[in-house]
């Protein structure tokens, strides 16, 4: 089946404090954040169709980047939209054959290999695959009446990429968008469709902090 992955980055920096966009902010060896994103989707396969979801107003910039570090991992730019809902709807728009479409969020870039083979393989056969993590913190519940302790067992963190079979996930994206659809799963749940989940791996954070770089910095210089 035709492998398509969708990289949607939106961001603005702005919990990072700074004008940059956070997909653009360099870590590791300088290279900007996104591309060690994309880097990990070409790493499992070198005939995966990418898509790459950026707003207007940055893709001169990021052109400018890929020239100035010689990225040459072959890439379409789609138009970001207003909500990320827009933005993936407008990504599908290059999905033309029947297949399987990751949406993985931009500023992910330590998605492990086994993570991104696990969900591609399931949702082959699932068809909805999210890749999950088990909550390690006690977790409590705001009430009216003060708050309470629940089982974190019955809770899951939810990561990308989140794949999908493509007929399906298109089909799901021509409903009305509404504020409950907080990612793709929830927008392929909304048509009645099940999703099955995976194991994640805990370093597929998305940097969207300042101390989310300091970590992504120290996993690189782990990895080195």
């Amino acid at each position: 089946m035709m492998k398509y992955a969708l990289i949607v980055a939106g961001g603005k920096g702005l919990r990072m404090g700074g004008e940059l966009p956070k997909q653009f902010i360099p870590i590791g060896t300088g290279k900007p954040v996104l591309m060690y994103t994309i880097e990990a989707f070409y790493l499992y396969n070198k005939d995966i169709k990418i898509i790459l979801v950026l707003p207007l107003s940055q893709q001169e910039y990021w052109k400018g980047l890929c020239k100035e570090h010689n990225f040459a991992i072959p890439h379409i730019i789609a138009d970001g939209g207003e909500t990320r809902y827009h933005s993936v709807k407008n990504g599908l728009q290059y999905v033309d054959n029947d297949g399987l479409v990751g949406v993985h969020d931009g500023v992910r870039p330590f998605v492990s290999q086994q993570v991104i083979e696990n969900c591609y393989t399931l949702a082959a056969k699932h068809k909805a695959v999210v890749p999950v993590i088990g909550v390690v913190e006690t977790v409590r519940k705001i009430e009216d009446a003060g708050s309470i302790t629940v089982n974190r067992d019955q809770y899951k963190l939810v990561q990308t990429p989140q794949v999908f079979n493509s007929t399906l996930l298109k089909q799901a994206y021509n409903q009305p968008y509404t504020d409950a659809f907080t990612d793709d799963a929830s927008v392929v749940e909304a048509i009645g469709i099940a999703i099955h989940l995976t194991e994640g791996n805990r370093e597929n954070i998305k940097i969207t902090t300042p101390f989310d770089l300091k970590i992504a910095n120290a996993l690189l210089e782990c990895s080195i």
